[in-house]
């Protein structure tokens, strides 16, 4: 079993977290699945402190804090947020900024099989210093705040996901649901991620 770990903070964008969560929590559950002996991935949220208020006021208990969880076998860092009109950024950017949720990155991308951004949360990954020399994308409104969290990364605004071999990033906010099912695909094979796909009539993913 894979420990899948969800970063949360506020102004977390709802989907950017849900779609991987409900990804990683039904794949090898479905219905006459006698492949796995236990589900293949233990899936959890992690936050800096709880609770946490998502886009459009939804509130969230984080299964852990940072000094308390077990070790990511999977990392997945969503985004969300943006800069209100006083400047006052929000979100990943405001996190992108926070020297604790930066080191507590690092430390489980070092330990970690996969790390897997969603939409702005490859800025997280940016500043971490963790796509440096490598190939991204991010949401589509997002692509000037990207240069300035990696600059030192090629941009690929255009690809749904980019894989690097163990850190992936996905496009804005549904497409982390693709890039997860890929990640499924990746460690278990094209048809466990299309069983899990037909699961969640999601009929995007062939």
């Amino acid at each position: 079993m894979r420990h899948v770990a969800i970063l949360l903070f506020n102004e977390i964008e709802v989907l950017d977290f849900a779609g991987p969560f409900e990804v990683f929590g039904v794949t090898g559950r479905q219905s006459g699945q006698t492949r796995f002996s236990e589900p293949p991935f233990r899936v959890f949220t992690v936050a800096e402190r709880g609770p946490v208020y998502a886009r459009n006021g939804l509130c969230i208990t984080p299964t852990y804090l940072l000094d308390d969880h077990p070790q990511a076998d999977v990392l997945v860092v969503p985004g969300g947020g943006g800069i209100h009109p006083d400047g006052t950024r929000y979100g990943t950017r405001r996190e992108m900024h926070n020297p604790t949720i930066l080191a507590w990155v690092k430390r489980q991308a070092e330990r970690a099989e996969l790390v897997l951004s969603v939409c702005t949360g490859s800025f997280i990954l940016g500043k971490a210093g963790l796509l440096d020399g490598l190939a991204a994308t991010t949401h589509y409104k997002a692509i000037e705040g990207m240069r300035e969290a990696a600059p030192n990364t090629e941009l690929r605004p255009t690809e749904r996901w980019v894989d690097n071999g163990k850190i992936i990033t996905s496009a804005g906010i549904s497409a982390g649901i693709d890039a997860s099912l890929y990640v499924v695909s990746k460690l278990f094979g094209h048809t466990e991620s299309v069983e899990t796909a037909r699961y969640m009539q999601y009929d995007y993913w062939q």
